[in-house]
């Protein structure tokens, strides 16, 4: 029985997940790294099955999903009932750890944290695409994400929508596009994109036409900012989010290649159904910021 789960055990396991190591881990519980190992593998023994990958960084089995899901909510219900009993002084701020992709990140996301005071974030970025991924996995309470079906235990909200447009320095527009038909030259155009999970600008050329495979040169610039640096650059062509160039100087030196043709991707709040009043507390902050930066 769950119940029955040696609940140091259960928070040792949460903590190798978060810390990625064994000896991190034990640092963070102030033991021996031979202890934190001990403690995961009798829970192992205890369940008849094994829970976490010793890979670098460590990974977790379905078993191990599982149990670590459990033994957050169990933190999550230790510590907003510490900070009801006006412990939190005592204990420190409550920790959400929250999955939100990169874009959102950069834009709109960081006000909404900035509402809710008294807690303490752990933001993992990925992906709006798989941010699901990690709210599956037990690694986050909550995540933004493309994803509109609930993760099982999961609710999901409608936060907007996030458009892109196809953008492009006047340079790279005169070397690579000018006097052609937009989807050919693209498709063999130097592009930009996150890294090799983004398929935006794909399915852009997908809009244009089923026949256009891209075919010139592909850079990989993982951080939002930086990306959209590159676009302004005259590196290559790329989907920039909207809302990163208004009333930016970027604003001036892209061009929109398309105007009659962004592209939406909705975005959805999904969180544990738990009984925390910092969790809801968050939600409504990130609601209602969406509320006024995306799109409906």
């Amino acid at each position: 029985m769950i119940s029955d789960l040696p609940l140091d055990q259960v928070r040792t396991l949460l903590a190798v997940v978060d810390e990625q190591s064994f000896d991190r881990a034990a640092a963070v519980l102030h033991v021996t790294p031979s202890a934190v190992s001990q403690r995961v593998k009798a829970l192992e023994q205890r369940l008849g099955r094994v829970l976490i990958l010793r890979t670098k960084p460590v990974r977790l089995t379905g078993s191990g999903q599982v149990v670590v899901r459990f033994a957050r909510q169990l933190t999550r219900l230790e510590e907003d009932t510490r900070a009801e009993l006006g412990l939190v002084g005592v204990v420190g701020p409550v920790t959400l750890p929250i999955a939100v992709n990169a874009d959102s990140l950069a834009t709109w996301f960081l006000p909404a944290l900035a509402a809710v005071p008294g807690v303490s974030f752990d933001l993992r970025s990925d992906d709006q695409d798989h941010t699901a991924t990690l709210l599956r996995e037990g690694l986050v309470m909550a995540a933004v994400t493309s994803a509109p079906h609930p993760v099982q235990g999961c609710t999901s909200t409608r936060l907007g929508l996030m458009r892109y447009r196809a953008m492009a320095s006047p340079a790279f527009v005169a070397r690579w596009l000018a006097d052609r038909p937009l989807a050919s030259a693209l498709a063999e155009a130097p592009a930009v994109l996150f890294d090799r999970k983004d398929d935006l600008q794909d399915r852009f050329l997908r809009t244009l036409t089923r026949r256009s495979l891209p075919r010139g040169a592909r850079h990989y610039v993982p951080s939002s900012q930086s990306f959209a640096d590159a676009v302004t650059a005259g590196l290559g062509w790329g989907m920039v989010p909207e809302l990163q160039t208004r009333g930016s100087s970027s604003a001036n030196a892209l061009v929109d290649l398309a105007p009659d043709r962004p592209a939406d991707v909705p975005l959805y709040w999904q969180q544990w159904k738990l009984d925390s009043p910092a969790l809801a507390a968050l939600a409504e902050a990130v609601t209602a910021t969406a509320a006024t930066a995306l799109r409906t």
